[in-house]
């Protein structure tokens, strides 16, 4: 019974992969750079895409967005408010995003009008990290309220992004955060990593990772 578990959980990883790679032929056909967002609830991915927004427009870069929630549209609201197409995505129950579901999103957002998409994950350390959405990228953010340990127990989660973020570093003295120790757990789980430091609240920070996402 085991080995049929087993076999499934391949199966669905596989099919998964394929729509990704299907959902990265159509994002580059448009010219469209994808990002997808991970993190927990409250680290700051909405705060992070309001953020970026008027910037990117500043240089005549055209944002687009998914938002990805297992219910309801809040975060959707205040990335629509930005003036960007956007659209709302429910798992319903999963605490994740899939390949399949993006690509129901994608049909309803007009590319040719979008050069980057902020694809929002479902906030959660866990799930997201094995279903591929196909994504240029992955980002993951996490917060300093979430403690100084966050990193070191969700080392999956960092081994498979290519940019850290760690925010609300001004809370940091006030829970007691190591912020060198989150920085250096990252990088111990993916050597390389580049890891930036924001208080999204003012926008410290967010204009070096601007740039590292636009190379």
């Amino acid at each position: 019974m085991h080995h049929v578990d087993v076999r499934i959980e391949k199966d669905v990883y596989d099919v998964n992969r394929r729509i990704a790679e299907s959902n990265a032929r159509n994002l580059k056909a448009h010219g469209v750079r994808a990002f997808d967002l991970l993190g927990a609830i409250g680290s700051g991915k909405t705060a992070l895409i309001e953020r970026l927004v008027p910037l990117l427009k500043m240089r005549g870069v055209r944002p687009g967005a998914i938002a990805g929630d297992v219910y309801g549209d809040d975060d959707y609201k205040r990335i629509k408010a930005l003036g960007i197409p956007a659209i709302n995505a429910n798992t319903g129950k999963e605490c994740h995003l899939d390949a399949h579901l993006v690509e129901h999103s994608l049909e309803g957002l007009d590319l040719d009008q979008i050069d980057l998409l902020f694809i929002e994950n479902v906030g959660n350390m866990v799930c997201p990290t094995d279903f591929l959405l196909g994504a240029e990228k992955r980002v993951v953010i996490v917060s300093a309220t979430e403690g100084d340990d966050v990193v070191n127990k969700h080392p999956m989660m960092f081994r498979g992004c290519d940019l850290g973020i760690i925010n609300k570093v001004d809370l940091a003295p006030l829970v007691g955060a190591n912020l060198e120790r989150m920085e250096s757990d990252m990088r111990r789980y993916h050597p390389g990593m580049r890891v930036f430091r924001t208080n999204l609240k003012t926008g410290e920070g967010i204009e070096p990772f601007m740039e590292a996402l636009l190379e």
